[in-house]
């Protein structure tokens, strides 16, 4: 049968998005659209609060628990995550049991969902044994040699800015910097929390700009306009906050007091990072640059005597082991998020932001708040756009918005969010690698913050004015 959304199918073929999401999002969009905001269920549909509950509960659980224990660090994510899961297969309707396993599991095991376990396993054997090679240790000592201590908080922003424009994916970018980061802050004497916040805001700079992101090939597919033209607006409004964050990381950087020594540097040791980086940078999927990098660091470790061929195996287990509980969290978010999606908690949101729009800031705002929850109950940036990209384009064109700020507020807003849930694919991704606590990595994410501010006041002061 031939696809009635071309664009969708444009989309899929790119591989964004599955099969069983395009036809969900396809019927959900017609569904809001013919029946005024009423989502159309088999059978009496389920409370919309109800359906979005096992979020709250989750997010209840996680910041009550960790205030009551007065420590962040005490509670782990992942049992929030399974009290919220059993709450949400609990109060699924289905006819047995095994059919709420079955819709929990589907979100668990979803593609994308798999694809980033895939990235996680390997991310975590090539830090492992990038760092029991020494290429950790020779990286920190290379940056601590060109960088005025001074400068390392702007340096490592900037660097971490121009990677991710470059090679589109914020994970890529984190998970290329984030280890060498970490190694810095040991080194320095700085806050390990704040330095990996540092390049994880960073990497979404580029993830909210780059012309390669799936979050911009989203965003301007949905809305029909150019990505250069979106790239024009989305530049006016995040440019003011990278250039704030950046004069703030100076500005820490001059009372930064520390001694920073620098050890001899093996230029050697440096290959795995540089091919990680490069490889990235000209469009080699993250996947086999991590396989790479992981061979890189085997023969550069067994040519050195780092290891041995049994030293190199418990080097790949220690680092796959760093990332048990990521793996965890990352299937119970899927799962729990596909019951939400299953039980009408996305149809809920939805028809209630659109209800009442009045004006074009009004219509601006209800675009943001969809894309915004909606990434709330993916995390996932590029799955919100796609899902609210259909009734965002019917809203800029009943208020008579322009597409190319549409777009860019799509992607903003969901960039925004993604750089502030503890339970992201890229928190979740620089906690892993760092060891740092999820939390405390969000309290020091002054870019998206900055560029979540920008937007808003993008949309009340109709800035840029010439896509107002």
């Amino acid at each position: 049968m031939q696809n009635e959304n071309p664009e969708f199918e444009e989309i899929k073929f790119m591989g964004i998005i599955p099969d069983r999401y395009l036809r969900d999002i396809s019927r959900s969009v017609k569904r809001h659209f013919r029946m005024n905001g009423k989502p159309e269920r088999e059978g009496k549909p389920m409370n919309g609060w109800l359906a979005l509950s096992p979020l709250l509960l989750f997010v209840c659980v996680y910041l009550v628990s960790s205030v009551v224990a007065a420590d962040f660090y005490k509670v782990p994510i992942a049992a929030a995550f399974l009290i919220a899961s059993a709450y949400a297969i609990f109060i699924t309707r289905a006819e047995s049991t095994e059919q709420k396993i079955a819709v929990f599991s589907e979100g668990a095991g979803n593609r994308n969902v798999l694809l980033m376990i895939w990235i996680f396993i390997l991310a975590g054997a090539f830090a492992g044994t990038a760092k029991d090679m020494g290429a950790m240790d020779a990286a920190v000592n290379f940056t601590l040699s060109i960088l005025p201590g001074k400068f390392l908080y702007a340096g490592l922003f900037l660097a971490s800015c121009f990677i991710s424009m470059a090679i589109g994916t914020s994970v890529g970018t984190i998970v290329a910097l984030v280890p060498m980061a970490a190694g810095i802050a040991v080194e320095a004497g700085m806050d390990i929390p704040f330095v990996t916040a540092i390049v994880a805001g960073g990497a979404f700079f580029g993830d909210n700009l780059s012309f390669i992101s799936d979050t911009t090939i989203a965003a301007t597919r949905t809305q029909g306009c150019s990505m250069k033209d979106k790239f024009r607006v989305n530049i006016g409004i995040v440019a003011p906050a990278a250039v704030m964050v950046t004069i703030l990381y100076i500005a820490y950087g001059l009372s930064f007091d520390a001694q920073v020594s620098a050890g001899a540097v093996d230029g050697v040791k440096l290959i795995p990072y540089l091919l990680v980086i490069g490889l990235a940078l000209v469009g080699v999927n993250v996947v086999t640059v991590l396989i790479i990098g992981i061979l890189s660091n085997a023969v550069i470790g067994f040519a050195y005597g780092e290891f041995s061929w049994v030293d190199w195996l418990a080097s790949v287990g220690g680092g796959i082991g760093s990332m048990g509980e990521l793996i965890i969290v990352t299937m119970l978010a899927g799962g729990m998020l596909e019951i939400i999606r299953h039980n009408g908690g996305l149809d809920f949101i939805i028809s209630g932001l659109t209800r009442r729009i009045h004006g074009k800031r009004g219509a601006e705002f209800s675009i943001a708040a969809l894309v915004s929850i909606a990434n709330l109950c993916t995390a996932n940036n590029t799955i919100a756009i796609i899902t609210t990209g259909r009734i965002a384009r019917d809203i800029t064109v009943k208020f008579g918005l322009d597409p190319r700020k549409t777009a860019s507020i799509l992607d903003t807003f969901s960039c925004f969010v993604q750089g502030l849930i503890p339970y992201g694919a890229q928190i979740l991704m620089a906690s892993g690698l760092s060891g740092a606590s999820s939390i405390s990595i969000i309290g020091s994410m002054y870019y998206p913050f900055m560029m979540g501010i920008c937007a808003v006041l993008a949309v009340l002061f109709r800035f840029p004015r010439k896509y107002s």
